[in-house]
């Protein structure tokens, strides 16, 4: 019988959270820069990028099934690795499309389109094991500071490659684009063969011949939805995403009409919404050292989390209504925060309940959770962006319409906090267990 591996030190968590800060890193070049380049420097509709960067989203309903490849061998690393491999050439090919589309426009879109659907796989194949095997690898107490660590690390990538390759990139020229994209990808893929080095080991997991066998994919994901909590924990992963990817594409419009921002002004604005998530993500492990009873409230941070970013929007409601003279930046920079700790609260509770149920299933129920999350946030500015242009129809007033939008957004986080309640009553079913395994430290 194999011995059961190591826990991971601290060093290792932030050993892995390379990975993080190599996805990062890939994503934003591909889903931020190319979309600057289409239509700025290539005079391309909007809607090209948008329908690209939709197509990453799309192909996250894979993730279940990408969970489930990993589960078979019981081994995450080889799917980081792959994962990485195909989201670094997805990389490389956008840009060498984005390119093309210069001269050869339809011939660089369905290059494009090739590109964006490897990015898809790569993305969820990568992230699906990593936030796995970090979990599978983390003591307990020290999850939500491990979640912390991965996500200011990922965030520390999308900082640091948008500076870098924003100077990398001018003079502009389609080849220069190539090679940074090129260089990033290097890099993404060197950074990550030093996160999973040896993390694993001879001892991670069982050999495959030893796993219990799987009649499908079918069958072992219709099992983990039938986990009462597993199953309502999809729900609200897909409803507060909802809430808090909606806002994205309408707060700059809304203090550039509103508050008569100019674009450099907004574009300043949402850093200072990055710079409060940052600080809502450090606030809850901090806590939770100095407060040590406090790692067991991993429902409680959730349920504040989202009251609280509830309250956050309801303030940037007023401000459409009081206009100018409200403290804008400031309730930004609550809503940041709040989203901070909601958002680092509820990665901890995943990683928590992610080994919970129907044994040997972490990646199929990860890939679960990881879906919701991304067709959410995927379908979240879009539904944002209409829901504000239909209060624009309806309604006369230009700051009304907003705050309505607002409203609706804090009414979606006051519905995920009821259901995360829900969620943490006893269940006397299949996969209740999943409730001891949520008061644990987060």
């Amino acid at each position: 019988m194999a011995a059961s591996p190591s826990l991971l030190s601290w060093f290792g968590i932030v050993r892995l959270g390379l990975v993080q800060t190599a996805l990062g890193a890939v994503v934003v070049l591909t889903t931020s820069t190319l979309n600057r380049v289409m239509v700025v420097e290539l005079a391309l509709p909007a809607m090209l990028p948008g329908l690209l960067v939709g197509i990453h989203y799309a192909l996250q309903v894979l993730r279940p099934r990408l969970g489930y490849g990993s589960d078979l061998g019981g081994r995450r690393v080889p799917w980081i690795i792959g994962g990485m491999a195909v989201l670094s050439g997805g990389g490389v090919l956008a840009a060498m499309a984005t390119a093309l589309m210069g001269t050869h426009l339809m011939t660089g879109i369905a290059l494009g389109v090739i590109a964006f659907i490897l990015i898809g796989i790569g993305v969820g194949a990568a992230g699906t094991s990593l936030l796995v095997l970090l979990a599978k690898r983390t003591a307990p107490a020290r999850r939500s500071a491990a979640a912390s660590i991965a996500w200011i690390m990922m965030i520390a990538g999308f900082i640091i490659t948008t500076a870098t390759a924003g100077q990398a990139l001018d003079p502009f020229s389609p080849l220069r684009l190539v090679v940074v994209s090129s260089v990033v990808s290097a890099v993404a893929m060197l950074l990550t063969l030093l996160g999973v080095w040896r993390v694993e080991g001879a001892t991670a997991g069982a050999p495959a011949a030893a796993v219990p066998h799987r009649s499908s994919f079918r069958s072992d994901f219709l099992e983990i939805w039938n986990e009462p909590q597993s199953r309502r924990f999809a729900i609200f992963i897909f409803v507060s995403m909802l809430a808090y990817s909606a806002q994205d594409l309408i707060l700059e419009p809304f203090a550039g009409s509103v508050f008569g921002m100019t674009p450099g002004e907004t574009t300043k604005l949402s850093g200072v919404q990055h710079t409060g998530a940052l600080i809502g993500m450090i606030l809850v492990p901090v806590i939770n050292a100095l407060v040590p009873q406090w790692r067991t409230k991993s429902t409680q941070w959730i349920v504040a989390g989202c009251v609280a970013s509830a309250l956050a929007l309801i303030c940037l409601a007023f401000a459409a209504i009081a206009g100018p003279a409200w403290p804008l930046r400031s309730c930004v920079l609550l809503l940041g925060v709040t989203n901070g700790v909601y958002a680092i609260a509820a990665i901890g509770a995943m990683m928590n309940l992610v080994g919970a149920g129907h044994e040997n299933r972490e990646g199929t129920r990860m890939g679960l959770w990881g879906a919701a999350q991304a067709i959410s946030f995927g379908i979240g500015g879009f539904v944002g962006t209409m829901a504000s242009d239909l209060a624009r129809l309806l309604l006369s007033s230009v700051p009304i319409a907003y705050a309505t939008v607002f409203v609706a957004e804090a009414a979606l986080f006051v519905v995920a906090a009821y259901l995360v309640v829900r969620m943490a009553r006893p269940v006397r079913a299949p996969g209740s267990e999943l409730l001891l395994a949520a008061k644990q430290g987060a």
